[in-house]
Protein backbone atom coordinates (compact mmCIF):
# COMPACT_ATOMS: atom_id res chain seq x y z
CA UNK A 1 0.00 0.00 0.00
CA UNK A 2 1.17 3.58 -0.87
CA UNK A 3 -0.29 6.60 0.45
CA UNK A 4 0.02 9.91 -1.37
CA UNK A 5 -0.60 13.64 -0.04
CA UNK A 6 -1.34 15.58 -3.29
CA UNK A 7 -1.59 19.95 -2.13
CA UNK A 8 -3.22 20.41 -6.12
CA UNK A 9 -4.33 19.21 -9.38
CA UNK A 10 -0.67 19.13 -10.97
CA UNK A 11 0.52 17.02 -7.86
CA UNK A 12 -2.02 14.87 -8.75
CA UNK A 13 -1.54 14.86 -12.50
CA UNK A 14 1.79 13.88 -11.51
CA UNK A 15 0.98 11.13 -9.18
CA UNK A 16 -0.81 9.69 -12.51
CA UNK A 17 2.33 10.11 -14.22
CA UNK A 18 5.08 8.19 -12.05
CA UNK A 19 2.61 5.73 -11.82
CA UNK A 20 2.15 4.91 -15.64
CA UNK A 21 5.61 4.81 -15.69
CA UNK A 22 5.16 1.35 -13.86
CA UNK A 23 2.29 -0.04 -15.89
CA UNK A 24 2.10 -2.66 -18.76
CA UNK A 25 -0.73 -4.43 -19.85
CA UNK A 26 -2.78 -5.75 -18.76
CA UNK A 27 -3.52 -3.76 -16.27
CA UNK A 28 -6.58 -2.80 -14.40
CA UNK A 29 -6.63 0.65 -12.51
CA UNK A 30 -10.07 0.78 -10.42
CA UNK A 31 -11.09 4.53 -8.67
CA UNK A 32 -13.28 4.99 -6.01
CA UNK A 33 -13.78 9.00 -4.81
CA UNK A 34 -16.37 10.80 -4.17
CA UNK A 35 -18.05 13.58 -7.30
CA UNK A 36 -15.24 15.73 -8.15
CA UNK A 37 -12.54 14.02 -5.81
CA UNK A 38 -9.83 13.99 -8.39
CA UNK A 39 -10.13 10.75 -10.22
CA UNK A 40 -10.41 12.06 -14.22
CA UNK A 41 -7.28 14.34 -13.10
CA UNK A 42 -5.54 11.55 -11.73
CA UNK A 43 -6.17 9.71 -15.61
CA UNK A 44 -4.85 12.52 -17.19
CA UNK A 45 -1.67 12.39 -15.58
CA UNK A 46 -1.64 8.84 -15.62
CA UNK A 47 -2.99 9.20 -19.93
CA UNK A 48 0.12 11.79 -20.23
CA UNK A 49 2.85 9.46 -18.41
CA UNK A 50 1.99 6.45 -21.17
CA UNK A 51 2.39 9.17 -23.55
CA UNK A 52 -1.08 9.62 -24.88
CA UNK A 53 -1.36 13.26 -26.87
CA UNK A 54 -5.07 13.67 -26.91
CA UNK A 55 -7.06 15.80 -24.14
CA UNK A 56 -8.52 13.36 -21.72
CA UNK A 57 -11.86 14.30 -20.13
CA UNK A 58 -13.68 11.84 -18.43
CA UNK A 59 -16.35 9.64 -20.20
CA UNK A 60 -18.90 10.40 -18.09
CA UNK A 61 -21.71 10.65 -21.07
CA UNK A 62 -20.19 8.21 -23.74
CA UNK A 63 -19.17 5.86 -20.73
CA UNK A 64 -15.77 4.84 -22.88
CA UNK A 65 -13.18 6.56 -24.02
CA UNK A 66 -10.19 5.06 -25.97
CA UNK A 67 -6.75 6.18 -26.34
CA UNK A 68 -3.89 5.42 -28.81
CA UNK A 69 -0.80 5.07 -26.89
CA UNK A 70 2.39 5.76 -29.61
CA UNK A 71 4.57 3.21 -30.76
CA UNK A 72 2.41 0.48 -28.40
CA UNK A 73 0.24 -2.04 -29.69
CA UNK A 74 -2.24 -1.95 -26.66
CA UNK A 75 -4.32 1.28 -25.43
CA UNK A 76 -5.79 3.36 -22.71
CA UNK A 77 -9.45 2.38 -22.04
CA UNK A 78 -11.33 4.97 -19.88
CA UNK A 79 -14.31 4.14 -17.98
CA UNK A 80 -17.01 6.22 -15.74
CA UNK A 81 -19.43 4.19 -14.47
CA UNK A 82 -21.25 6.97 -12.51
CA UNK A 83 -24.31 7.32 -14.30
CA UNK A 84 -25.17 3.82 -14.70
CA UNK A 85 -25.51 0.70 -13.10
CA UNK A 86 -23.33 -1.81 -15.41
CA UNK A 87 -24.97 -5.08 -16.74
CA UNK A 88 -23.06 -8.46 -17.18
CA UNK A 89 -22.63 -7.10 -20.75
CA UNK A 90 -20.78 -3.99 -20.29
CA UNK A 91 -18.48 -5.74 -17.06
CA UNK A 92 -17.74 -8.25 -19.94
CA UNK A 93 -16.38 -5.87 -22.16
CA UNK A 94 -14.18 -3.91 -19.74
CA UNK A 95 -12.63 -7.39 -18.74
CA UNK A 96 -11.88 -8.49 -22.20
CA UNK A 97 -10.49 -5.12 -22.83
CA UNK A 98 -8.38 -5.44 -20.03
CA UNK A 99 -6.41 -8.43 -21.62
CA UNK A 100 -4.40 -6.51 -23.27
CA UNK A 101 -4.85 -3.24 -22.59
CA UNK A 102 -4.59 -0.61 -19.86
CA UNK A 103 -8.11 0.26 -18.07
CA UNK A 104 -9.40 3.21 -16.04
CA UNK A 105 -12.01 2.46 -14.28
CA UNK A 106 -13.91 5.50 -12.15
CA UNK A 107 -16.88 4.37 -9.79
CA UNK A 108 -15.77 0.85 -10.25
CA UNK A 109 -17.19 0.21 -6.75
CA UNK A 110 -20.40 -0.33 -9.59
CA UNK A 111 -18.32 -3.17 -10.41
CA UNK A 112 -19.31 -5.15 -7.11
CA UNK A 113 -17.72 -8.52 -7.54
CA UNK A 114 -16.44 -8.81 -10.63
CA UNK A 115 -12.97 -6.28 -10.50
CA UNK A 116 -10.28 -8.50 -10.35
CA UNK A 117 -7.59 -9.16 -7.27
CA UNK A 118 -4.81 -8.39 -9.80
CA UNK A 119 -6.68 -4.89 -9.98
CA UNK A 120 -4.96 -1.86 -8.93
CA UNK A 121 -6.88 0.14 -6.61
CA UNK A 122 -6.95 3.91 -6.23
CA UNK A 123 -8.95 5.68 -3.21
CA UNK A 124 -8.89 9.72 -3.57
CA UNK A 125 -10.12 11.42 -0.65
CA UNK A 126 -10.24 15.00 -0.99
CA UNK A 127 -9.21 17.02 2.20
CA UNK A 128 -9.39 21.26 2.22
CA UNK A 129 -8.77 22.91 -0.39
CA UNK A 130 -7.53 20.75 -3.12
CA UNK A 131 -5.43 18.91 -1.38
CA UNK A 132 -6.00 15.25 -1.80
CA UNK A 133 -5.64 11.56 0.27
CA UNK A 134 -4.47 8.89 -2.53
CA UNK A 135 -3.99 5.36 -1.55
CA UNK A 136 -2.41 2.89 -3.74
CA UNK A 137 -3.60 -0.93 -3.03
Amino acid sequence: MLKLITKNSGETKAAGERLAKRLKPPAIIAFRAPLGGGKTVFIQGLAHGLGVRDRVVSPTFVLERIYKIPKRTYSLYHYDLYRIKPDDLLIDEILENAKSNIVAIEWSEKMNQRLPKSAIRITIKPRQDDIREITIT
